[in-house]
Formats: C-alpha cells, structure tokens, sequence
C-alpha cells in the first residue's frame, strides 16, 4: 500500500522538550512576516514539527488554537517543498503576527519559508 503524501502522522509530532530546546538554542531561522521557523538538522528519519502562537498576541485559546489549526494544515500540504530530501530536519513554526490572517496567505507564507530551509 503507498503512503499518502499529505497526511500529519503522529510521529511527525514534535513533542519532546530536549528536541524543542534544542531547537531555540543551535537553531537557525528564518522569518516572513507573520511567521518565523526555526529548525535544526535531525537524526531521525523523519520531518518532526510543532507549532507555537503566543498567548500575548493572542488571548483567547480559540484564537490561537485557529491559528495553529492552519498552521498544521499549511504544512501538511506544502511539507514536500522542504528543498533537502535527504536530511531531516526538527522545525517549530511560530506565529509572531498581532492579528489573524487569511489561509491563503498563511498557506503561500509556508511555502515560501519550507523553500529556504537548507
């Protein structure tokens, strides 16, 4: 059976705190506005990603679990256009915009930003 291109398995997840520590710290990143990605380079077999909204920016949990919501899908749909197939990578999306934006726009923002990562 072929694996679907466009699925967000569980062990895409990125869940653990050594990784994500990890991640803020060597890290490297890159920033669209509203969105800024930091990623480093895995020894796993497999893409891991998390996403972050900023309850400062945003106070209520609907809102922000909205953005996050479309953040997931984002990526679910253009994580393809990562441009080195061969490396792994760990990445935490962060939303560092004040106010809500459209899919679209938040759809041609990743995939703009999966492009760079190098």
């Amino acid at each position: 059976m072929l694996k679907p291109l466009f699925t967000y398995q569980n062990k895409e997840k990125l869940k653990s705190r050594k990784i994500i520590k990890n991640i803020f710290e060597e890290g490297k990143s890159i920033k669209t506005y509203p969105l800024l990605i930091r990623y480093v380079e895995s020894n796993k077999k497999y893409r891991q990603v998390g996403v972050s909204v900023s309850k400062r920016n945003f106070k209520k949990a609907v809102d922000r679990n909205r953005i996050k919501r479309q953040l997931r899908e984002a990526y679910r749909l253009h994580k393809n256009q990562i441009s080195d197939k061969n490396k792994s990578y760990s990445v935490m999306i962060l939303y560092i915009g004040k106010t809500h934006l459209e899919s679209e726009k938040i759809h041609k923002v990743i995939h703009t930003l999966l492009n760079d990562i190098k």
